[in-house]
């Protein structure tokens, strides 16, 4: 989509939540506090997506994105109670750079499938984290355990930096407050991105846009993605195929680290089963973005604001949110109606009803429903995006240097 087109869908969603705000009396859909969540939410969750786009634009597969978080979080915690934030977020790349490494050299060179060995990576890491674990943080009479550690969790380390925006942040909560149609929910947004900001918030905005530049608009990247359209015509011209892949991996194994690092450091420790499955949030996320970085952008932002939401607010906003989606649906029913869909329409409308029929006899939803909205979204996005997806065409098959000759 034209930057034009994606300014639009944000100022449409800003005026909807705005709308929703008032209707329902729902403060948290526009709140500050809400996207300062939903912005913590988002970065691992985007940074594992970015991760997922490297190796995928270069040909490869990445299942394991789940396992190389895992193993940055745990490298985070490990190095980050005794040396500080900075060297753990070091170590967390180092961490799933080697998960990456190890992807690569059982896909790339000796041709497993790419499911079978990220699948394997995942089991790995986990089994790994966990005996590591107990190995160093909950060894009775070590300086891990005297600290604060145990087998499920790391001592603490010390905080990571953040920064404030000074005279905008104060004066962003100040009209925040006067409750104003759209002005005081876009002050809430704004608020979030100028309040409190972690310093890995800013570093993990750079690398999308650095990921967008060097992938887009630079030889690197042009060859890197040669690698996953067409591999054969990449090494007629003198690509290294091989090489390039490699380095795509390594760098999407970092990338996902460095995002498992973020929620150690997040809250202060690593802790046994950390990840929560946001690594494969992250691989929708670069579904969903259509293999492009703002489009992982997007769907990490998306993802991070349900996840924050059901955290945060609970039952009756995820319950406002009902309306809001049953609105949606019928006007995407309509869509579809027009361009002659008449079984998407059908199925969009008769959900449509469904939830304006809950939303209108419940006061709220069920804590159960809570805790699973942010999969519900990722299944609800990805089944509309699905239709204008395009995948790198080489992408998931093995490749052998002089294949093409």
């Amino acid at each position: 989509m034209s930057y034009p087109a994606v300014l639009l869908i944000l100022a449409g969603a800003l005026v909807a939540l705005s709308l929703l705000r008032i209707v329902t009396g729902s403060d948290e859909v526009t709140s500050s506090g809400q996207y300062s969540s939903a912005l913590a939410a988002a970065v691992p969750i985007g940074l594992a997506g970015l991760g997922g786009l490297w190796a995928e634009r270069a040909g490869v597969i990445n299942i394991g994105l789940e396992g190389m978080m895992m193993l940055g979080a745990f490298a985070a915690g490990w190095m980050g109670w005794e040396h500080g934030p900075w060297v753990a977020a070091l170590a967390g790349i180092i961490g799933g750079a080697l998960g990456g490494l190890v992807h690569a050299v059982a896909t790339i060179t000796f041709g497993v499938d790419h499911i079978v060995s990220g699948v394997a990576i995942n089991i790995l890491a986990l089994g790994t984290v966990q005996f590591l674990a107990k190995l160093w943080f909950g060894a009775e009479g070590s300086a891990a355990a005297a600290a604060g550690g145990n087998d499920k969790q790391s001592p603490p380390m010390p905080d990571m930096p953040t920064f404030s925006v000074p005279g905008l942040a104060d004066g962003l909560q100040a009209v925040e407050k006067h409750g104003w149609f759209l002005v005081s929910d876009l002050a809430g947004v704004l608020g979030a991105f100028v309040t409190n900001v972690s310093w890995l918030t800013v570093l993990a905005a750079a690398l999308f846009v650095g990921s967008f530049y060097v992938l887009w608009h630079s030889s690197f990247g042009l060859r890197l993605r040669s690698c996953g359209e067409s591999p054969t015509a990449a090494e007629s011209l003198g690509v290294n195929v091989m090489r390039y892949k490699y380095a795509a991996v390594t760098v999407s194994g970092a990338l996902a680290g460095l995002g498992g690092a973020f929620l150690a450091i997040f809250v202060h420790i690593y802790q046994d089963q950390q990840t929560g499955g946001r690594g494969y949030i992250g691989l929708a996320t670069m579904i969903f973005g259509n293999w492009r970085p703002g489009g992982v952008a997007m769907g990490a932002g998306l993802f991070g604001f349900m996840d924050a939401l059901q955290q945060r607010a609970g039952g009756p906003t995820v319950h406002a949110l009902l309306l809001l989606v049953a609105v949606l649906l019928a006007a995407l029913a309509l869509w579809k109606l027009r361009k002659g869909g008449k079984v998407q329409a059908a199925i969009s409308g008769v959900t449509a009803v469904g939830l304006l029929v809950w939303y209108l006899m419940t006061d709220t939803v069920p804590l159960e429903f809570v805790e699973m909205s942010p999969y519900i979204t990722t299944l609800l996005v990805l089944s509309l995006a699905a239709q204008r997806l395009r995948p790198p065409k080489a992408i998931g098959k093995s490749y052998r240097r002089g294949q093409g000759t």
